[in-house]
């Protein structure tokens, strides 16, 4: 790898649309292809081999799809932003890929002209979205904003609760959340505590209700 140069994995079933993707990637000297994956198992070890700096990945690929695999990416603490290509633009497509972590959401259609300028915003720590989607990204703001002026207890959450809250509306038992933040399921449970009182939600499964219910929110 040359140093100064933002690293680059791609992840497209598609030979053709990852050659054209290539090309433009290689024609900017900022950047450097370091692999290139048909599917999300070995995009997750080439993740884990070559350490990049920024994944583009497509939305609908084999043996592990793109929203898991932003997922499973975005669980490592040192975890590189990821851009989606797809080719829907529609508002649950667009939230499933948000709510897995994502850091972008490109339409394929745009892609050959707008992928650099997306893979600049989002490896600076910004988010990019296509035109196409954009009004998703205003709504999803608005309702966050909403909840927010709703539940006045969220801006009082620490990162650890916001990340607990998180993990509850996928709806993970208090050991998975443990295990993801390494701390003991007993801890888990004083951060349940925590956000319920915060929250102001009473009853054993209100948190998770909340939690699932804006989920796109959080």
């Amino acid at each position: 790898m040359k140093p100064g140069k933002t690293t680059v994995l791609i992840v497209d079933d598609h030979p053709i649309l990852r050659h054209g993707l290539r090309q433009i990637i290689e024609s900017d000297p900022a950047f450097q292809l370091v692999a290139e994956a048909g599917d999300g198992e070995s995009a997750l070890q080439y993740c884990s081999r070559f350490k990049p700096d920024v994944v583009l990945v497509d939305i609908n690929i084999p043996k592990l799809n793109g929203v898991a695999l932003v997922r499973a990416i975005r669980k490592s603490p040192d975890a590189p932003p990821c851009l989606i290509l797809t080719m829907n633009a529609d508002e649950g497509s667009f939230n499933a890929a948000m709510d897995a972590g994502a850091s972008g959401y490109l339409i394929k259609e745009e892609a050959l002209e707008a992928v650099l300028l997306g893979l600049r915003t989002v490896t600076a720590g910004g988010v990019y979205v296509s035109p196409a989607a954009s009004a998703f990204l205003l709504k999803r703001r608005q309702r966050a904003s909403a909840l927010k002026e709703e539940k006045t207890g969220l801006a009082s959450l620490t990162p650890t609760e916001n990340r607990v809250l998180q993990l509850v509306s996928e709806n993970k038992t208090s050991r998975e959340i443990a295990a993801e933040l390494f701390i003991s399921p007993r801890t888990v449970e004083t951060h349940r505590a925590n956000l319920c009182r915060k929250l102001d939600l009473q009853g054993a499964n209100k948190l998770l209700e909340f939690a699932i219910k804006h989920r796109s929110q959080l």
